[in-house]
């Protein structure tokens, strides 16, 4: 991907490693921005679907955020040293089918990216850049393609297996 370099790369990178310092405590204001959002997103998870409220000490909602947190971050490595997204394939047949089965739309992927910009935001403070928002966009916005043009893929696959047999 033309522009997106070394500076793109550190700007991540440092934002990154500001997040990892407290992965809990952001973890739990990421699905809570997501739910500001958009509250119907809440029942698209399962470790929030049966709460009333964003669970303080949740293995699957922390596993969750780090996973989302950490493929964006290595998209922007990918970007800078491929020029391009790329996950391994299963990994990607993997997500593709989970975000269909989950019922996954475009403006998903946008209150996802919301929240996300709105953790680095409170993550970085006063180290917060309207380039360092360009870098973690256009990094997720690259892993989202990916994943979305999986989604195509894995919706063809899942009505061929729901056809009834002969």
């Amino acid at each position: 991907m033309c522009g997106f370099g070394e500076r793109e790369v550190a700007l991540v990178r440092s934002s990154w490693d500001r997040l990892m310092q407290n992965i809990p405590h952001y973890s739990i204001r990421f699905f809570t921005s997501i739910v500001e959002i958009a509250p119907v997103s809440k029942d698209m998870f399962s470790f929030l679907r049966d709460s009333d409220e964003i669970p303080l000490n949740s293995p699957q909602l922390e596993a969750h955020a780090v996973k989302v947190f950490k493929m964006t971050y290595e998209s922007a490595i990918q970007l800078q040293e491929k020029g391009e997204v790329v996950i391994e394939d299963s990994t990607l047949k993997h997500l593709g089918f989970v975000h269909v089965k989950k019922g996954v739309l475009e403006p998903h992927f946008e209150v996802l990216k919301g929240a996300l910009l709105n953790i680095i935001k409170e993550a970085m403070r006063e180290k917060w850049s309207e380039d360092m928002n360009n870098a973690w966009s256009t990094s997720f916005d690259e892993l989202a393609t990916a994943i979305k043009r999986e989604m195509t893929f894995s919706v063809e696959g899942v009505e061929f297996l729901l056809q009834p047999e002969i």
